[in-house]
């Protein structure tokens, strides 16, 4: 059997193993999820996968900085499957997208906005809750603000931020400008400490591997790239009639609680749910009050009608 993937060094053989681990002796392998090609308008092409009830209230999952759609491993392999539509996919410069190392192409808040349309539009996604996680909150910030809430049924900030607040920053960040060295032990070094510090229970040591693997997957100067862009959507948001639910951790050690309570008040009826004991990723840490928490609200906002 031949598989080809885009990819090197330890994340191609894990995505590898991944895939064989589901083939049929003597068959051709068969992925867990519908692959759909992307291509943005400024002529990128993302990689997105389609999980679960095709005819399921729709769920779009958007991942944080060097991470990839298989940061949701939790959720595409729980019961949210059964119930919803969910669709995942790669961040430009991430996992199997496509990376230009060009900062330029990082920095436009149109591109990104118009990159989460794309994904939506190539799914055929009509009114989604989106789920994102850290970075997402700027992306879902640019949505929000170059293509409106019209075609959303809600949002779930997770550990996000819709505002740079320097006090709100947590230590684990001070990894970020080493994790774009471009010596290949100092970035491993960075990357391996970032990925711990995302985490007040830590993974298993094979999921741990999984992040390690698909985190080295973003090239340094994509890293950098991602960094330095201004983040201040108040205005934005403070106008925004869509259910919100606000999810974080109380131990996050990237971003603060200070940072969730901020968006919440932020926005008009928006809902805080602070994981106590829990660092950067509740999804992860707690995943079983996350799928029951975001099940709740995706079925809420589906019956809740939007201007």
């Amino acid at each position: 059997m031949t598989i080809a993937l885009r990819g090197y060094g330890l994340a191609t053989f894990t995505a590898a193993a991944l895939l064989l681990a589901t083939a049929q002796p003597g068959s051709a392998a068969e992925l867990k999820y519908k692959p759909i090609s992307v291509k943005t308008p400024d002529g990128l092409t993302i990689s997105a996968q389609e999980w679960g009830n095709p005819n399921g209230p729709e769920i779009l999952f958007i991942h944080g900085f060097s991470q990839s759609h298989m940061s949701w491993m939790r959720q595409v392999n729980s019961d949210l499957a059964k119930e919803f539509r969910i669709v995942t996919y790669d961040l430009r410069g991430h996992g199997n997208s496509d990376k230009p190392e060009d900062a330029a192409r990082y920095r436009d808040g149109k591109a990104w906005a118009d990159e989460v349309q794309a994904v939506m539009d190539a799914a055929g996604l009509k009114r989604p809750v989106l789920v994102g996680w850290s970075y997402a909150g700027r992306v879902i910030s640019d949505y929000v603000t170059f293509r409106g809430a019209d075609k959303l049924a809600g949002i779930n900030f997770v550990d996000a931020s819709i505002k740079f607040i320097p006090e709100f920053v947590g230590d684990n960040l001070k990894n970020l400008p080493i994790m774009g060295s471009e010596d290949l032990a100092t970035n491993i070094a960075a990357t391996r400490e970032f990925v711990h510090g995302c985490f007040s229970k830590q993974p298993t040591a094979e999921d741990y591997e999984i992040m390690l693997a698909f985190n080295m997957m973003v090239p340094p100067k994509v890293r950098v790239g991602l960094g330095g862009r201004p983040l201040d959507a108040t205005e934005v948001m403070s106008k925004l009639k869509l259910p919100v639910l606000v999810t974080h951790g109380s131990e996050d050690r990237n971003s603060k609680v200070g940072t969730a309570e901020y968006t919440a008040k932020t926005i008009p009826g928006a809902k805080l749910s602070v994981y106590q004991g829990i660092g950067h990723a509740p999804f992860y840490e707690d995943a079983a009050r996350f799928n029951a928490e975001l099940a709740a609200f995706v079925r809420d906002a589906n019956k809740t009608k939007t201007n």
